[in-house]
């Protein structure tokens, strides 16, 4: 028995022998190298993160970069301090969760707690989740200075966004994602990868308490830090647009809101804005992750009038003095009818004030009597409405050209049925503003390596096409600024005080999905404005659109679009030291003083106030002046208003474009009593121009504001079985 026990215990030696021989001689166990796993299990590996780029406004202003923050760990093993004369781990649980818990905003409890089960678990460190993480520089020197053993840190960082909801939109912010943080959009989005850089690492040997051995080895791969991006956007002008809207969504409560600011000779965006909006430090209640700008095509309504006037004067079918009969309009017997915004129109009128006036009519006939169908279809492919600007971010939406049918063809004149983003109308506007040529939009201005200074990419202007010729822009500017000026131009709530503006004001119509119509009441439009500056030679042009704002009874759309519009191009212009070029710019200094013109001509004064750009009333057929308001010694500035009165018999005037304002001071010069019916400026009087005027007479005025275009006017076009008519005017055809 003792000679089999023997026997066994010899084959078990010689075959653990065999084995120790065996891997002496291999280095190798069931196909692992031991020398690899060896080295592998001393050598510590850290990750040097690269610094994601930084992005700029194109004056250098940081919009975005990464802030240094620090995580907190506590070692509580003491195994740690073993080595070390100082002790290097947490000595004093209780003390030390004392001191730690009012620097972290935690409860002392909760603090010890995290000790005590670390402890319990045998851990080697603890942490002490979101109230140990993204702590600043100071609070990490406020708790270094307490001295406690145990308690070390990690550098970290976390996306700062200095000026909060600034360019929310279009900056974009970053989530951490595995570890990294990556785009969620925006900028940060479309340009991640530029941004993000490469990793760097340091290796070294240690011993198995984490200590450098004497000779570690050590190999340092230096990170490669993201790129910075230089935006077109201006800080300072892009500050103007978001103050202005913010003023107007605390004052109005829209729906919606968005606005652009572009160089109309370069195609750079120097501003852009959505409403609603959010602090992508926050990211709390991010009602909108779209950039509306860019993303979210709507009808223009008769911003969109902007192009069909320029593609009939470019085509030479466009005649201004020509007249028609505004008011209502059919295209063949069985189609659908046309409305002006006041239906019953402004009788025979030239197409010059249809411009002016934003008659539906007017841009009806344009399109179907004398430019045709399918040239104008032609123009509008050339300013491109059926395809993307190709701007430079990710997210952008193209609208949808609505030209099936007939009466589509039409509505589209006028901005009814089809649909364009914001970005598509400014592209398609800088043609307008740049002697015909038309520039594709760009936000991004360069991307540079920032440890070296060396430009990776630099965009430039870029001709995106010539839809018209340089005489008809300069031919559309000059009628859009009599959209401003007239006293029927629809834009007169948006003159400058120091700078001409050529616009178009629009006042869209939001579908109902439950009618199959449109929504109705005065407040359910998009109230929107597109105006260049100064009219000459813009170097500024703006999109502004509203949507259902609350307005109060006396308001009717373009309040709220016109105090974004003047406060972001007066305050930019200036700004950008764009010489003003009105002659009276609204200051003390240019003030006209009023004369003395008692017993003059009344020509001789006329001739004065209209060289200040000061308009006049005459009330009387007589030659001399008796009377003139204001009285002499007052300060009138350009656009101000007088009455003179003449020696002749006092006859009532035509009131017609006259504000409230003028009216009361008339009626308080002849003791009238004067009632007034709705806001904005005089359509209709109860006493005809001409007739004598009596004191204590009852004067009716009617008022209309000048920057309605549809607004509370029923539909433009009839609704009633639009789908067999819209068939009937194809048969028609």
């Amino acid at each position: 028995m003792s000679i089999l026990l023997m026997g066994v215990f010899a084959l078990i030696f010689l075959t653990l022998y065999g084995r120790i021989v065996y891997i002496q001689a291999t280095g190798e166990i069931e196909g692992v190298e031991l020398d690899e796993w060896a080295d592998e299990k001393r050598t510590n590996t850290l990750s040097l993160d690269a610094e994601r780029g930084r992005i700029l406004d194109r004056t250098g202003m940081v919009l975005a970069y990464n802030q240094p923050t620090y995580r907190l760990y506590a070692i509580i093993d003491k195994n740690y301090s073993s080595h070390s004369a100082e002790p290097l781990h947490v000595t004093d649980p209780e003390s030390t969760a004392r001191q730690l818990a009012p620097l972290l905003n935690m409860e002392e409890k909760d603090v010890l707690s995290i000790f005590q089960k670390g402890l319990e678990n045998g851990r080697f460190q603890v942490e002490f989740g979101n109230s140990g993480s993204q702590l600043t520089a100071e609070k990490k020197e406020e708790i270094e200075a307490l001295g406690l053993p145990g308690i070390y840190f990690i550098r970290e960082t976390r996306r700062f966004y200095p000026n909060g909801p600034l360019a929310s939109h279009l900056i974009g912010f970053t989530q951490n994602q595995q570890e990294q943080e990556e785009g969620v959009m925006g900028i940060e989005k479309t340009y991640n990868e530029q941004l993000v850089g490469k990793d760097g690492f340091i290796t070294y040997k240690h011993d198995k308490y984490a200590f450098k051995l004497l000779n570690p080895e050590e190999i340092v791969q230096k990170p490669e830090n993201g790129a910075d991006i230089y935006l077109t956007i201006d800080q300072k002008i892009q500050t103007f647009l978001e103050d202005a809207m913010t003023q107007v969504e605390e004052e109005y409560e829209p729906e919606q809101m968005m606005a652009i600011v572009m160089d109309p000779k370069t195609g750079k965006i120097l501003a852009m804005a959505n409403r609603p909006t959010f602090d992508p430090n926050e990211r709390k209640n991010i009602v909108n992750w779209y950039n509306d700008v860019i993303s979210h095509p709507i009808e223009p309504g008769s911003t969109m009038k902007i192009f069909t006037l320029a593609a009939a004067i470019d085509a030479g079918v466009y005649n201004g003095e020509d007249t028609y009969q505004s008011g209502s309009y059919k295209i063949s017997e069985n189609a659908q009818t046309i409305h002006d915004h006041r239906r019953e129109g402004w009788g025979v009128i030239t197409y010059n004030e249809g411009v002016q006036r934003s008659s539906n009519v007017g841009f009806a006939k344009l399109v179907w009597e004398k430019l045709g169908t399918e040239e104008f279809l032609e123009y509008l492919h050339a300013f491109h409405f059926d395809q993307k600007t190709g701007i430079d971010i990710d997210g952008e939406r193209t609208g949808t050209l609505l030209y099936r049918y007939p009466i589509e063809k039409v509505t589209t004149a006028f901005g009814q049925g089809t649909t364009v983003t914001a970005i598509q109308l400014m592209k398609a506007a800088t043609a307008i503003a740049n002697d015909g040529k038309m520039m594709k939009p760009y936000v991004v201005e360069e991307i540079v390596d920032p440890e070296h200074g060396e430009i990776l990419k630099q965009n430039k202007p870029v001709v995106a096409g010539e839809p018209i010729r340089a005489e008809t822009a300069r031919a559309v500017k000059d009628l859009l600024e009599t959209v401003i000026t007239s006293e029927h131009g629809t834009g007169r709530p948006y003159r400058l005080e120091d700078y001409t503006v050529a616009g178009k004001t629009g006042t869209a119509q939001i579908p109902d999905p439950e009618s199959g119509g449109y929504m109705t009441g005065k407040e359910n439009y998009i109230f929107s404005f597109l105006g260049m500056a100064p009219k000459e030679d813009p170097e500024l042009m703006m999109y502004v659109a509203v949507k259902q704002p609350n307005l109060s009874p006396q308001e009717y759309g373009p309040e709220p679009v016109s105090y974004i519009f003047k406060t972001v191009m007066e305050n930019s212009l200036h700004y950008l030291n764009v010489n003003p070029d009105k002659e009276n710019t609204g200051t003390v200094s240019d003030a006209f003083v009023m004369p003395d013109y008692t017993g003059k001509t009344v020509q001789e004064l006329k001739d004065v106030l209209e060289s200040q750009n000061i308009k006049t009333a005459v009330i009387g057929n007589g030659d001399t002046i008796q009377k003139v308001i204001p009285e002499k010694g007052t300060d009138l500035y350009s656009g101000s208003f007088a009455f003179i009165l003449t020696d002749g018999e006092p006859v009532m005037p035509d009131l017609t474009g006259w504000s409230l304002r003028q009216v009361l001071m008339f009626g308080e010069l002849f003791q009238l009593k004067i009632e007034h019916m709705g806001n904005g400026y005089v359509v209709k009087q109860n006493i005809p121009g001409g007739n004598k005027i009596q004191n204590n007479q009852y004067l009716i005025i009617q008022l209309e504001p000048p920057g309605a275009d549809e607004t509370e006017s029923g539909e433009n076009i009839d609704k009633e079985g639009q789908d067999e008519e819209a068939e009937a005017s194809v048969q028609a055809q």
